[in-house]
């Protein structure tokens, strides 16, 4: 069983949230470059996301487990995330009730399924779309470069728009669609 459990994705997933002590540590360390150390955190973080679903797949390692740690570690990351990006004055506060929000209605809607129908729901591509727009968003809040102001204001919104569109998304998917995953066999 703990084969099935601990493969090289899901300690990938898991990583995200180990990712927020460094992210935590530089974010408030009074060293040079400490934003730069902070980004390049979210970077690697990000990364993360974007092998863990490829190499379960590839390594034919999707398990249950994984199909629940990977959107956990991303709403562990981000809203821990955000949170101290608050703290510091870098995202507002409206933003980040609405990251946080969001994946509560979802994470509750995940049990609810899985109480009902036995059916964990994986991540999906608008969901992953919009976490990485979160992610581009904090990263430029966190760079501070004003020069770019512009564009992380763009970012922000098209996240908010990403946030509305993967929820409607997933309550259909959950709620109304009946492709929502397959039943839980391993």
């Amino acid at each position: 069983m703990l084969q099935r459990i601990w493969t090289i994705s899901t300690v990938l997933s898991f990583s995200r949230i180990v990712f927020l002590a460094p992210f935590a540590y530089f974010l408030f360390a009074d060293i040079p470059n400490n934003r730069l150390w902070v980004a390049g955190v979210v970077v690697l973080a990000a990364l993360t996301d974007v092998l863990d679903g490829y190499l379960a797949r590839k390594l034919h390692q999707v398990t249950d487990f994984g199909k629940i740690i990977d959107p956990v570690a991303d709403k562990i990351s981000v809203g821990v995330g955000a949170v101290l990006l608050v703290g510091v004055g870098d995202v507002p506060l409206w933003y980040v009730a609405a990251i946080i929000g969001r994946d509560v209605l979802i994470l509750l809607g995940g049990l609810y399924i899985k109480a009902k129908k036995n059916i964990i729901s994986q991540s999906n591509w608008a969901g992953k779309i919009t976490v990485m727009l979160i992610t581009l968003t904090l990263v430029l809040s966190i760079l501070r470069i004003e020069s770019l102001e512009v564009s992380r204001q763009l970012v922000l919104w098209a996240s908010v728009v990403m946030m509305a569109a993967s929820l409607i998304n997933y309550v259909q998917l959950l709620f109304i669609g009946s492709s929502v995953g397959k039943r839980s066999s391993t």
